[in-house]
């Protein structure tokens, strides 16, 4: 029993290394050529732009790495995986684990052990560490590459700030936070009841309200109408509205942590918006994400762990073609997801759902 007991130390230990080592030497092949592609696409950004060697790699590419990374680590596990699982398999070696008296079963739990650390590792990117990247290096895109895709408007803007309570402003400054031509307008239901018009309005950061000039009030009760008319004076207003609200990058989601993404979904949803989709999808796209690195390492070792004719490159093939899979069918979950078709959670978690029937599946047909 102690030898046997040896044994599995043994051959977790060794797992656990090859796991290891695989999937990082595979991170590694795989950042050379992502940050050689990206610098071949951006190059003459680089040229034409006032940014400096110091910010392109600093305040980019020390970001771009972390942040390509952690898209393709589920990809890169199940390549890791099926690449040294397939050399065991080559040289015998699982048929050496089997005849030492170790199931299939317990053998695939030295490949979750270092599967569960990177996807714990995983998670902490995306929820928090990931973001933050992304904002220094989204930051830098807009500045020197993308300048274009900020899709906020400042021009005869409607916003609910809340249910019942409606923004209009005809012009908004984003360098001096500065608005003309300032409404708001509260129902109560469905009903107008109130209208607070000011000729300009600026953003206070130290209070956080926005200062008020020029301001005529209007109050409905029923047919009787108040008009109250301060030409002179000026006012402070609490809002929920900020200066942040004219600035919608395309990619802003990608720049919140998981905390602000919670956050900017309630927001939007107790104004009553109706954008919040995408940034509640990207909640739940960080956590699958991460957990599909323990379900394709269930599918790598059913699929190389049995000595095949085609060796190596017929397993490799197959793991690609599973990872292709996948991410068609994250695109395709998702899409459907943005357009209501689908609640988030079903959306995001569709292709999980689905390789873990291939896992069981591939699991019951594996060599024992």
């Amino acid at each position: 029993m102690k030898e046997f007991f040896s044994k599995i130390k043994i051959l977790d230990l060794y797992i656990f290394k090859k796991y290891i080592f695989t999937f990082f030497f595979t991170v590694l092949l795989f950042t050379m050529i992502s940050v050689v592609i990206d610098f071949s696409e951006k190059v003459e950004d680089f040229l034409h732009e006032a940014c400096t060697a110091h910010q392109i790699l600093f305040d980019y590419y020390l970001n771009f790495i972390p942040y390509i990374n952690w898209l393709l680590w589920p990809l890169i596990s199940l390549i890791a995986v099926i690449f040294f699982s397939s050399r065991m398999a080559h040289n015998s070696e699982i048929i050496s684990v089997f005849n030492a008296g170790i199931s299939f079963r317990r053998m695939q739990i030295s490949f979750l052990v270092p599967a569960i650390l990177i996807t714990m590792i995983h998670l902490f990117g995306n929820h928090y560490m990931i973001p933050l990247a992304n904002k220094e290096r989204l930051d830098f895109e807009h500045t020197y590459i993308h300048k274009n895709n900020d899709k906020g408007k400042t021009e005869n803007v409607h916003l609910f700030v809340s249910k019942d309570t409606k923004v209009y402003l005809k012009f908004f400054n984003k360098n001096d936070k500065t608005a003309r031509d300032f409404r708001v307008e509260k129902f109560k239901d469905s009903d107008l009841v109130y209208i607070l018009k000011a000729k300009s309005a600026e953003w206070d950061p130290k209070t956080l309200k926005w200062k008020l000039s020029n301001i005529e009030e209007r109050s409905f009760n029923g047919l009787k109408e108040t008009i109250h008319v301060d030409k002179s004076g000026t006012r402070e207003l609490k809002l929920n509205l900020s200066p942040d609200d004219f600035v919608q990058y395309i990619n802003q989601k990608e720049m919140l942590t998981s905390l602000e993404l919670l956050d900017y979904v309630e927001k939007e949803n107790e104004r009553g918006s109706g954008i919040a989709k995408p940034f509640e999808i990207e909640f739940h796209r960080r956590t699958a994400d991460s957990i599909s690195i323990i379900i394709l390492t269930l599918i790598g070792t059913a699929v190389a762990t049995r000595k095949v004719r085609g060796g190596m490159g017929l397993h490799l093939a197959i793991g690609i073609g599973l990872g292709a899979i996948y991410v068609f069918l994250s695109r395709f979950s998702i899409t459907f997801a943005q357009n209501d078709s689908l609640p988030s959670v079903i959306g995001v978690w569709i292709p999980n759902l689905f390789f873990i029937g291939v896992a069981i599946y591939l699991n019951s047909k594996a060599q024992k």
